[in-house]
Formats: C-alpha cells, structure tokens, sequence
C-alpha cells in the first residue's frame, strides 16, 4: 500500500466508524474488520484500474471507489449515490481524506450525463453490462467486486483478482 495514502484512509476509516452508529454503511464492526473488507479487498485491484477518469457506481461506504481514488490520486474520480445520507457521508469522506476534488453525485447509474470512464467500479450491485456500458469508454474496465453478470458482445473478461470480475469493453460505439 502506498505509504502516502496511509492518513487518507485512516481518516476514511474513522469518519465510517462514527457515522456507521446513524447510517448502515458496512456490517463491519471492528477496525481490523472494516480495515480488511473496505480496503484490503480493494488492494489487488488497484493495478486492474486505467489511468484517467474513474466511476464508482452505487458508492455507498465508498469502497472501492474513495478507496481507490485515495490509493491512486493521480485519478479523476466521480462517486455515484443516490441516497441521501450516504451521499452526505462520501461527501465528508472525500474531504477529509484529502480528496475534496472528488465529484459525489446524488443519482444513480442511470443518470450520469458526464463523459465516459476508464475505469467503472461497482460493489454489490446487480447490474449488467449493458447497463454499465454507457458509463464506460472504449478499451475502458469495468471492475466488479465481489461477483457480477458474464461477459457479453461487445466485452472481453480480463484476469481480474480476488473476488474482482474484470470486463474490457471492446465495441466501437458508445450508446448514450
């Protein structure tokens, strides 16, 4: 893990721990527990992510994508929620983990109008991928963690990590 990121993610962490007795942001109860799930999952992914634009859809708690923007800083990231109070927390989450640069928007996949991503990550969501496909430009990945639909025309499935299906899309055109 980049040394850098350490603070960022501490501060993450500890902003979760506080707001997860309001809000239901993770099951995990324990530092260790949520140090493990939240970030440690994400850790073998990091190199799976293109270099650019990043999108995380139904971010939540915000793994893998706060995680992610953290570890990777040199990344554009734009977090996608649409309930209120997780919404409000990424919110926080970025700015004070140090990435108040970071877009966090109240809607959901199906919403965003911003440009394609090099990267789209989503956690626990059943969504295919001709659901994602508008969010995600040509040679651009999509990363799901924890599962996800197969590959479909237009997409090829590229060695992804533990527990992280990796898709490449591969079709010309992007369908808005």
């Amino acid at each position: 893990m980049p040394e850098p990121a350490l603070p960022g993610l501490e501060r993450y962490l500890d902003l979760l721990a506080a707001w997860s007795a309001r809000v239901n942001l993770t099951g995990a109860r324990s530092a260790p527990e949520r140090a493990r799930l939240l970030v440690g999952a994400v850790l073998p992914a990091v190199t799976l992510v293109r270099p650019g634009r990043l999108v995380d859809v139904g971010a939540g708690n915000g793994s893998p994508g706060l995680v992610l923007a953290l570890l990777r800083p040199e990344l554009a990231v734009t977090l996608l929620e649409p309930r209120q109070r997780r919404w409000a927390f990424l919110r926080e989450a970025a700015r004070a983990a140090g990435r108040p640069d970071i877009q966090v928007l109240r809607r959901r996949h199906d919403g965003y109008e911003g440009p394609p991503a090099d990267t789209v990550t989503l956690r626990g969501l059943d969504l295919s991928l001709a659901d994602l496909g508008p969010l995600v430009g040509k040679g651009g990945r999509l990363l799901s963690f924890g599962g996800g639909r197969g590959a479909a025309p237009g997409w090829r499935e590229v060695p992804g990590a533990a527990d992280v299906r990796a898709f490449e899309r591969t079709d010309v055109s992007r369908e808005t």
